[in-house]
């Protein structure tokens, strides 16, 4: 594993009181796992204490730490996209800096790595939130993996390990959430190698899910709606 290079990062949305443990806790598990490594953090617009917290720990670790500010919000799929951007190591992974899971968890997906795999997916063994999470969350899946042909386990884990090559085939564009949604497609269709590994999910201890709520359900719909005609049905 000495001869991997990983690029590690975290969209962040106000965040503050979980980005602190996830860096630091990143970088102790990349420092075991290689040699050639960078952890980036995507501020994206975040109203909190984030942009202050993050800068003191890019003060701290210099030589290990980035971190890029949006000064407005672009969304869940702009910070991935701004994340998958500036990774420059030859394999990036992602989780979210709300510490729902725990970046130690890398060193799973990091074994599964050989050149006969390009992309490490992550899943949930058991779902940590509020029953109506939950039951939202089962739906989704039911929905998303019927309506995109998708032959995930867990289409919505945010933990993930890929080569970057995979960016010269793949072009993201989606903005919100469904975002993972585009890339799972994406990947799938371009036919790279994909394998799964189950990861833990914990409960949020700070902050509140930007993505699962009742608010935003219709722009979910909305968002998917115009990603299936995109991917699915103008291919048909």
């Amino acid at each position: 594993m000495s001869k991997l290079s990983i690029s590690a990062f975290f969209p962040a949305y106000n965040d503050a009181g979980t980005i602190p443990s996830m860096v630091i806790t990143t970088l102790l598990t990349l420092r075991e796992l290689c040699d050639d490594y960078e952890v980036i953090v995507i501020n994206d617009g975040s109203q909190d204490h984030t942009p202050q917290v993050l800068d003191e720990l890019a003060r701290l670790y210099p030589n290990e730490l980035r971190v890029i500010h949006h000064v407005k919000n672009r969304g869940y799929g702009g910070a991935l996209r701004s994340g998958f951007a500036n990774a420059r190591k030859e394999w990036i992974f992602y989780t979210d800096g709300d510490a729902q899971y725990d970046p130690r968890e890398l060193k799973l997906l990091a074994q599964l790595v050989s050149d006969e795999i390009d992309f490490i997916n992550g899943w949930k063994i058991e779902r940590n939130d509020p029953w109506h999470r939950i039951i939202i969350g089962k739906i989704y899946q039911y929905i998303i993996k019927f309506s995109f042909g998708l032959k995930l386990k867990d289409v919505d884990c945010d933990f993930r390990l890929m080569r970057r090559a995979v960016f010269d085939k793949v072009e993201l564009t989606a903005d919100s959430g469904v975002i993972c949604v585009e890339l799972m497609k994406k990947v799938q269709d371009a036919g790279f190698r994909l394998t799964e590994t189950p990861v833990h999910h914990f409960h949020r201890a700070y902050g509140r899910s930007q993505f699962f709520n009742f608010r935003r359900l219709a722009h979910v719909a909305y968002d998917l709606q115009i990603l299936w005609r995109k991917l699915v049905w103008n291919k048909k």
